[in-house]
C-alpha cells in the first residue's frame, strides 16, 4: 500500500484559477515489497529443503503479509485481501516498484526503469516427467487493483529455470489500466525444463518514481494432463473482506460503544461468495461469532442457501448480534471473532477458502479505516497559506484524547524533515464559522516504520472532551519543504469519508474516496500493534555548544553510526550524512540563525534538536 511516489491524477485548471479540484492530491503507497531481485539471481535456500510435487496450487489463502515458505524461497511480494479488485479467492500477491522499507528500488533516479519485486517458487523435480504428460502452468493477474497502474513501459513477466540454470522469460505483459482478473496457461512440455531444480518466477519491472506499478497475481495451477483450453476452476470461495458490525466506525473503544450500542452497532454485516464455476451454483452458507481470548460464543447462525450466477459473485448478509461482554478494564483489547464459510460442491474443491475471518476489534482509538492502505494523501499547498485536514469523529460519553496515530506514507524525498503539528478542534469553521482548537501540540516530524504501523504520538497534556462531535488533524506550515506531507488513505473503506481540508483559507469537505489514516487514542496508551514515540523528550540527543559559532559536538546513545539531518526553520535539508556519538561537525558555512538536527535510527525514537548559530 506504497509508500510514496510522485504520481497523481491532477485535473489542471486554467494558469490563473486555484482550482480546489488540484488541493488534494492521491499519490501510489508503498507496500510491504523486498529488495531489487532480477529474474537471472536467485537463493540457494530451495536447495536444502524437499522438492515441491505436482500437481501444485496457491491461491494466497492460508498466510497473510508474506509468501508461504513451504513454497516460496523469497519473501518480495505483499500477500493481502486489500488491494484486488474482486479477486477469483480469498488473498492476491501484490507486485510493486518499492523496496522492504518502503522506498523505491532506485531512490535517486525518477525516471529509473528497474526489476523490482519477484516471487521465486522452491524447486519441482520434474525429472520423471515427459512432454507427453501435458503439464501446463496457469495463473491469474490484475494491473492495478486498488493501488496505481502500471504504465505502458512497466510490465510483469514469468520466468522459467532450464537444465542449464538459466532463466527463460516465457510471458510477459505491458503495463495496462485496472482491468478484472485474466488467467494465462503455460505450456511446460519443453524438455529443458522437465529437470530436478525446475523453478518458476514472476518478476515485475517498474518506473519507480512514477507510480508504484501494482500487479496482483492469485490462484496458480500446475498440473499434468492439461491443455491450453483447461481454463475452468470449479470452485466456488469467498473473496473479499467481510463488513464490520460497527455502522462507521472500523474500530472504537469498548467503553464508548457500550455507551451507545445501538447506534455503533450496523444493522447488518456481510461476507461475499464468488462462484468460478461456468454454471449458476446452489451453496450452503453459514456464520459464527465468539469472542476471540475466551472462545465464548456470541452468535451462530443456521445453514442457508443462496444462488450464484457463474462467475458472478453474491452478497450474503446476517443480522448483527448484540453481544453480552461487559466492560471490565479500560487496558483491555476486546476482540470479536467472525467467521463465515460456505460448504462446498466439490470434494475437490479447495477448502481453504471456502472459510473467512473478520475481527471486530475494540482498541483505545477511534478508526475508520481498516489498517491498511491503499494509497497516500496530501495537500497540494498555496505558497503563503498553511494546509489543514481536519476527521470528524464522536465521543458517546465524555473522554480524554491522550495521543494521535498516523499512518505516513514515504515520499521522495524522504520526509523526515517535513514538521507539522496536530490539532484538536471542538468546531471548525465551515460555513464561514471559526475554528475552536481545544488543543495543539507542534513541531511534531513524520516517523516510518518497515512493516504496516502507525505512529503515536503521545500528547504533554490529555485532552478533556464532551460527549458529541469533534475534530482532529494535521497543520502544515506555509513554508518551503514542509509541504506535501503524504498520509496513508485507505481506499477499500468507501463510506468513511469525514474529512475536510483547508487550503486557501476556509474548509471543504473532501472529494476523496477513503479513510485518512489518522486516529485520536482515547485514555490510556495500551498495546495496540503501534510504536509509541514521545516527541518532546530529549533524553537521549544532545548537542554542545549550544548556542554555538564553529563547530557542535554531537552525542547521543549508540556506538554506531547514526544518520543525521541538518535543516533551517522552513524544513529544508543544509547537511546529512552519518555521525558518530562525540564527534564534531562543522557549521561554520551557516548563517546565524537556527536550525534543527535530527538523529534517525531504526531502533530509536529521537527527538530532534534546536541548534543556534551565532
Amino acid at each position: 500500500m506504497n509508500y510514496y511516489k510522485l504520481y497523481i491524477f491532477i485535473i489542471f485548471c486554467s494558469v490563473q484559477t486555484w482550482c480546489a479540484t488540484a488541493q488534494e492530491m492521491v499519490a501510489p503507497l508503498t507496500q510491504q515489497t523486498q529488495y531489487n531481485a532480477k529474474p537471472e539471481k536467485s537463493t540457494n535456500a530451495h536447495k536444502t529443503t524437499a522438492a515441491l510435487t505436482l500437481p501444485f496450487f496457491e491461491d494466497f489463502t492460508k498466510v497473510s503479509t508474506w509468501p508461504d515458505n513451504q513454497k516460496w524461497v523469497d519473501a518480495q511480494v505483499y500477500i493481502n485481501n486489500t488491494m484486488g479488485v474482486q479477486p477469483i479467492s480469498r488473498g492476491v500477491a501484490t507486485f510493486d516498484g518499492l523496496n522492504a522499507s518502503g522506498i523505491p528500488y532506485e531512490p535517486n533516479n525518477v525516471n529509473a526503469l528497474v526489476y523490482a519485486d519477484s516471487l521465486t517458487s522452491k524447486d519441482f523435480d520434474l525429472s520423471a516427467n515427459t512432454p507427453a504428460d501435458s503439464i501446463y502452468f496457469s495463473f491469474f493477474y490484475q494491473p492495478q487493483g486498488f493501488g496505481f497502474s502500471p504504465e505502458t513501459q512497466d510490465s510483469l513477466m514469468l520466468y522459467f529455470k532450464k537444465k542449464n540454470q538459466a532463466w527463460v522469460k516465457v510471458w510477459g505483459k505491458q503495463g495496462t489500466p485496472l482491468d478484472t482478473f485474466k488467467q494465462v496457461l503455460v505450456p511446460l512440455t519443453d524438455t529443458l525444463y522437465l529437470h530436478d531444480t525446475f523453478q518458476f518466477r514472476f518478476v515485475n519491472k517498474a518506473s519507480v518514481n512514477t507510480n508504484d506499478d501494482v500487479w496482483n497475481i492469485d490462484y496458480i495451477r500446475i498440473g499434468a494432463g492439461r491443455t491450453v483450453n483447461d481454463t475452468l476452476i470449479n470452485d466456488a470461495t469467498l473473496n473479499i473482506q467481510p463488513t464490520y458490525m460497527l455502522n462507521d466506525y472500523t474500530y472504537m473503544t469498548y467503553k464508548q460503544f457500550l455507551a451507545d450500542p445501538n447506534k455503533e452497532r450496523a444493522s447488518q454485516h456481510s461476507a461475499f461468495i464468488r462462484n468460478n464455476y461456468s454454471n449458476a451454483i446452489n451453496l450452503s452458507y453459514s456464520y459464527r461469532a465468539r469472542v476471540k481470548s475466551t472462545g465464548v460464543g456470541l452468535f451462530s447462525a443456521g445453514t442457508n442457501n443462496t444462488n450464484v450466477p457463474a462467475y458472478g459473485t453474491t452478497t450474503i448478509t446476517f443480522p448483527t448480534y448484540t453481544n453480552t461482554i461487559p466492560f471490565i478494564n479500560p487496558r483491555d483489547n476486546y476482540i470479536f471473532e467472525n467467521k463465515y464459510y460456505i460448504e462446498s460442491l466439490n470434494p475437490q474443491d479447495n477448502k481453504d477458502n471456502d472459510t473467512i475471518v473478520l475481527d471486530q476489534e475494540f482498541y483505545n482509538f477511534l478508526a475508520y479505516d481498516d489498517w491498511t492502505a491503499e494509497k497516500s494523501y496530501y495537500l497540494n499547498l498555496f505558497p503563503t497559506l498553511p494546509g489543514k485536514t481536519a476527521i470528524e469523529f464522536h465521543l458517546n460519553e465524555p473522554d480524554t484524547i491522550t495521543g494521535v496515530q498516523i499512518y505516513f506514507g514515504r515520499q521522495v524525498p524522504m520526509a523526515y524533515a517535513k514538521y507539522f503539528s496536530v490539532a484538536i478542534y471542538r468546531n471548525i469553521g465551515l460555513s464561514g464559522g471559526s475554528d475552536q482548537i481545544a488543543y495543539q501540540q507542534d513541531f511534531l516530524f513524520p516517523q516510518y516504520l518497515r512493516n504496516d504501523f502507525y505512529w503515536t504520538y503521545k500528547f504533554d497534556q490529555p485532552v478533556a472532551l464532551p460527549a458529541g462531535t469533534f475534530y482532529i488533524g494535521t497543520i502544515q506550515p506555509a513554508l518551503a519543504n514542509s509541504d506535501s506531507l503524504y498520509i496513508g488513505l485507505d481506499a477499500n473503506r468507501q463510506g468513511a469519508n469525514h474529512l475536510y481540508y483547508n487550503v486557501v483559507g476556509y474548509w471543504q469537505p473532501s472529494t476523496v474516496t477513503g479513510a485518512l489514516m489518522i486516529r485520536p487514542v482515547i485514555g490510556p496508551i495500551i498495546a495496540s500493534g503501534v510504536n509509541d514515540v514521545i516527541v518532546n523528550k530529549q533524553t537521549s540527543f544532545g548537542i554542545s555548544p549550544n548556542p554555538a559559532q564553529d563547530y557542535v559536538t554531537v552525542r547521543f546513545d549508540d556506538y554506531k553510526p547514526a544518520q543525521y539531518l541538518l535543516s533551517d526553520v522552513h524544513g529544508k535539508v543544509l547537511m546529512e550524512g552519518k555521525v558518530l556519538s562525540g564527534q564534531k561537525l562543522d557549521i561554520r558555512h551557516l548563517q546565524p540563525g537556527i536550525y534543527l538536527m535530527r538523529i534517525l535510527s531504526d531502533d530509536k525514537r529521537i527527538a530532534p534538536q534546536k541548534i543556534i548559530k551565532y
